[in-house]
């Protein structure tokens, strides 16, 4: 895939759970090697717009396309960071062991190679953790161990990288060191990143996608300058959206679409 191709993209995608719509004529494309940083509040559908570009949920009317393809048959070239991951802490794996498991996919049963042990320890060094490739996953911080689960999530060279919230509730010195990952990436891989954090999104995204049961894709570089300055400033940062922003006080139009069958419904948002 070269500069300029697609690599998402949604047509006029409706999603309901249930009766509760979630999505509504969600529109838009992006290119690879762009960074979209993806904002909106709390229930506005953005992990469910991620589901939906993985395949995990189906859209009730409209059609996504992932790599050119259906997110079913293409969704093996992404590496995907879940927002909570849930783990048994007796379990004794090694953060070596944990970045393995994103090369797992497609095999049979049997020990991984040198090449593949090496690749691992390969992606902890460019994550900053080679040193702890031996160590307990269940005794690393929460951000070692979310830069763990990036490692996992780019060990396989995915195509496309999807991270939800990869800097929520970990401490400041792990959110830096995921910011300087970031930073490192965005240029050399397509990213796809949910996060209330705008000052990660200012530093690193090329394009905000402004998702609040609509969505709105825009240039980071064609925002207004002096809401850039506001969200820049101050320990804590609020990007106010343009009046044509089109994600707020949107009437909803996709009900009347939902199927009978129940197409659609799920968990999570």
């Amino acid at each position: 895939m070269n500069d300029g191709e697609t690599v998402v993209r949604f047509s006029h995608v409706c999603f309901s759970y249930g009766h509760e719509e979630v999505l509504c004529d969600i529109d838009f494309a992006i290119e690879e090697r762009w960074f979209v940083g993806i904002v909106g509040p709390n229930g506005g559908g953005k992990t469910t717009l991620l589901r939906l570009a993985l395949g995990l949920e189906r859209p009730g009317s409209g059609s996504v396309r992932l790599l050119g393809d259906t997110p079913a048959a293409t969704r093996r070239h992404v590496g995907y960071v879940m927002q909570h991951q849930q783990f048994d802490e007796r379990f004794p794996i090694t953060v070596l062991d944990v970045v393995l498991m994103g090369l797992s996919q497609g095999r049979t049963i049997g020990f991984f190679g040198k090449r593949e042990t090496k690749t691992a320890r390969e992606t902890l060094d460019q994550v900053g953790i080679a040193d702890l490739a031996r160590r307990p996953f269940a005794q690393l911080s929460g951000g070692q161990r979310q830069r763990v689960l990036i490692a996992q999530a780019l060990v396989g060279r995915p195509r496309l990288l999807m991270l939800d919230e990869p800097t929520a509730n970990i401490d400041s010195e792990g959110e830096a060191a995921i910011h300087e990952l970031l930073r490192n990436l965005a240029g050399e891989q397509t990213i796809l990143m949910v996060s209330h954090n705008i000052n990660t999104v200012l530093e690193c995204a090329t394009h905000v996608l402004c998702v609040n049961h609509s969505a709105v894709l825009n240039p980071l570089a064609q925002m207004h300058p002096n809401i850039l300055e506001r969200a820049r400033g101050g320990g804590i940062a609020v990007l106010h959206h343009e009046l044509n922003c089109g994600v707020f006080n949107r009437p909803n139009f996709c009900r009347k679409k939902d199927k009978p069958d129940g197409k659609g419904s799920g968990t999570g948002r």
